[in-house]
């Protein structure tokens, strides 16, 4: 899993808890859920930071940010 997808990952999860869904989960499969979601945000993270800028990285950042690469 590259860095972009693992942003992707994290808003997906952070979606499942603040969506209407979540009152049917157990507080404990939220913690994990949030968990997760902090895990993936800070591989990214790390991905972002560590790799360098090169065209590709650089676009595929911007595509999952949805922003246009400058």
């Amino acid at each position: 899993m590259n860095g972009p997808a693992h942003y992707r990952e994290a808003e997906r999860l952070l979606n499942i808890v603040q969506s209407d869904d979540v009152r049917h989960l157990h507080a404990n499969d939220v913690a994990k859920i949030n968990g997760l979601a902090q895990a993936h945000a800070t591989l990214a993270l790390a991905a972002a930071t560590a790799l360098p800028s090169d065209t590709d990285t650089a676009t595929a950042w911007s595509t999952v940010a949805g922003v246009t690469p400058s």
